[in-house]
């Protein structure tokens, strides 16, 4: 794999094909800089818009960091790797040594993905990289296609869910070493898995960013985000920071894809875009391969996500929030937190979000990149019941397993699984995990303080807390017992209830490979909510290959089931003699036939053949 096509980076130690290595830093208020190396010292030269540069034949395996005028020693902010924690040196790394076994791997098409999300600390007692390797075998046989790893980037402590990184280039020393993290993406490559990585781009955390100290003109500190000051994107060499550290994962890692986490607070007046500039750099360095950008973009701007016929323009697919709230509102009951906008139409919310997304966006909004188009394929959506932030945000982080009925939860999936749309699941899903997975951080001082406080409101946002308990009950997100508490019990999977689970989750798999699969990659699939009876979210999904027709009750009592045309491929009935259900069916002669010209010819569609009754479970 070759350089990508952003000629030379700017960010980081640069390993020189003749022998050494070129050191740079961008600290445009600074006269005089001096690079540590291996304990020798030597001044860097200015070389303009306020850049210091010095090559020297420092190598592989070197720990070195550089000092200031006024005495203080920094690590680099874009260090490969740190030699232990983010307030110690960094050190230099050699991408170019991995043996990389699967060199032939280009990943694998979007429509294929059953996203899996994963935090590398809890997944398994070990928590590391190489530990992640043994589990893999496991996704493989569920069906799994995509991991979907959270921030792997070095952060303040040994333990976090990562969104606090401060060194988005290195991997946390908890996790394991480099050439650990490329073990893991090879290895899953070998079992046929994509790997995608979680990126966070619109802060830094709050202990050990070194920026603030180095380039004052990284942040714009009169405008704000949730997490601080905003970052000075309009600044060229803090828009290369951003989108050479994509390339750093997806080139140096071959990672698969990378999710971008709340876009909505990446701010940028520039033109274009920063988050623009970026896709197309990478997609023009990428160029052979399935690479894969998602979005969690609380704006739903569809103009993220155009298709220039059908091949993916800038972002690949965005997190539909809209669809998890409504089911679970549906699923549990729950009225607090931002599920209180959630309580008008529901069900039309879900029929909406799950049809098409984009459920309640503000089209005034999306004013980012070319216009936005509609309609969009339905795999621009991913969709999930649940993920780290709707159970770790929780009061006591508790999953779905433990709050919904078990028939409902099946239905729920059902539906998750044989939409359109991408599927995520959170790790343990797969078996029905109970364990809870809680939110927990490694602070100290007035900051560790101010985040115990900060619990309470966070958890009053994701359903309040439970009656009966106070703020007092709350797992303290200090202690090591919350990040012990929260990894996985994988004794349950190997339970008979917990294969139960995996073969209802494995057998969904099946049946979305076998039939939405092929709707997806055919071409052109455009949702259609028919006429149907209250209480009742009815989808078809109409494609030259036929119409994929979805009909579910998701509330207690009524709801009698309809007949529906096509071969039914799963159906799940009332437990009782009403309640949830649902019912998938595959109409091939009811089709969208795919015109020559899409933008000349006009759509044909075909009904002929008379409806079947629905099947029973």
């Amino acid at each position: 794999m070759t350089e990508p096509s952003m000629t030379r980076r700017s960010w980081g130690p640069i390993l020189e094909k003749e022998g050494g290595v070129t050191f740079r830093l961008w600290a445009p208020e600074e006269e005089t800089v001096t690079l540590v190396v291996a304990g020798r010292e030597s001044a860097m030269r200015q070389t303009g818009d306020g850049w210091h540069s010095l090559r020297t034949n420092a190598k592989p395996g070197d720990d070195y960091a550089f000092r200031l005028f006024d005495g203080m020693t920094l690590p680099d902010p874009a260090a490969h790797a740190q030699a232990h924690d983010v307030h110690g040196p960094s050190r230099v790394v050699d991408h170019g040594g991995y043996p990389w076994k699967h060199t032939g791997w280009t990943g694998r098409p979007w429509e294929e993905a059953i996203l899996y999300e994963l935090h590398i600390g809890t997944f398994t007692p070990e928590g590391t990289f190489r530990a992640a390797i043994d589990r893999l075998p496991h996704l493989r046989n569920i069906g799994i296609t995509a991991m979907e790893i959270m921030p792997v980037s070095h952060f303040a402590g040994t333990r976090g869910w990562g969104y606090d990184g401060v060194l988005p280039y290195a991997p946390h020393t908890a996790y394991g070493t480099p050439d650990d993290l490329k073990a893991l993406i090879d290895a899953a490559h070998g079992h046929g898995i994509m790997v995608l990585l979680d990126v966070v781009y619109n802060h830094f955390g709050p202990v050990g960013n070194v920026l603030p100290r180095l380039a004052p003109r990284f942040f714009h500190p009169e405008r704000h985000t949730p997490w601080g000051s905003s970052i000075a994107f309009d600044e060229a060499a803090v828009r290369r920071y951003f989108i050479e550290n994509a390339l750093h994962w997806l080139v140096d890692y071959r990672f698969d894809g990378l999710r971008f986490d709340a876009t909505e607070e990446i701010i940028d007046d520039s033109e274009p875009h920063l988050l623009i500039e970026l896709a197309e750099t990478v997609r023009a360095a990428t160029p052979g391969r399935h690479t894969h950008l998602v979005v969690e973009d609380q704006l739903s701007r569809r103009s993220l996500l155009n298709r220039d016929d059908g091949v993916t323009r800038h972002y690949t697919a965005g997190w539909n929030d809209e669809f998890h709230h409504a089911l679970h509102v549906l699923a549990t009951g729950e009225t607090g937190g931002y599920y209180k906008d959630f309580l008008d139409d529901t069900l039309g919310t879900l029929q909406a979000a799950a049809a098409k997304g984009f459920a309640r966006a503000d089209r005034a909004k999306d004013r980012i990149g070319p216009a936005p188009q509609d309609p969009l394929p339905p795999d621009v959506n991913i969709n999930f019941l649940q993920n780290h932030d709707q159970i770790g945000n929780r009061a006591f982080g508790d999953r779905l397993t433990t709050l919904a009925d078990p028939h409902m939860l099946r239905v729920m999936t059902a539906l998750l699984m044989l939409s359109p749309p991408v599927p995520l699941i959170f790790m343990g899903d797969e078996y029905g995990e109970e364990q809870p997975f809680q939110f927990f951080v490694d602070f100290e001082g007035e900051l560790a303080q101010a985040t115990k406080a900060g619990r309470e409101v966070e958890a009053e946002k994701f359903g309040g807390l439970p009656e009966g308990k106070t703020i007092d009950d709350l797992p303290d997100p200090l202690a090591d017992e919350t990040f012990l508490r929260s990894k996985l019990d994988w004794t349950r999977a190997a339970s008979p209830e917990g294969r139960r689970h995996m073969d209802f989750i494995r057998d969904l798999i099946r049946l979305r490979q076998q039939h939405i699969v092929p709707l997806l990659k055919n071409g052109r699939v455009e949702p259609h909510i028919p006429p149907a009876g209250d209480g009742i979210v009815a989808i078809d999904w109409r494609s030259s290959a036929g119409t994929l027709q979805l009909r579910a009750h998701l509330t207690a009592g009524g709801g009698v089931q309809p007949s529906v045309p096509g071969d039914t491929i799963f159906s799940l009935s009332p437990r009782e003699s009403s309640g949830p259900w649902i019912c998938v069916a595959l109409d091939r002669t009811r089709r969208v036939l795919e015109p020559k010209m899409r933008s000349v010819v006009p759509t044909e569609v075909i009904f002929e053949r008379p409806p079947c009754t629905s099947a029973t479970s």
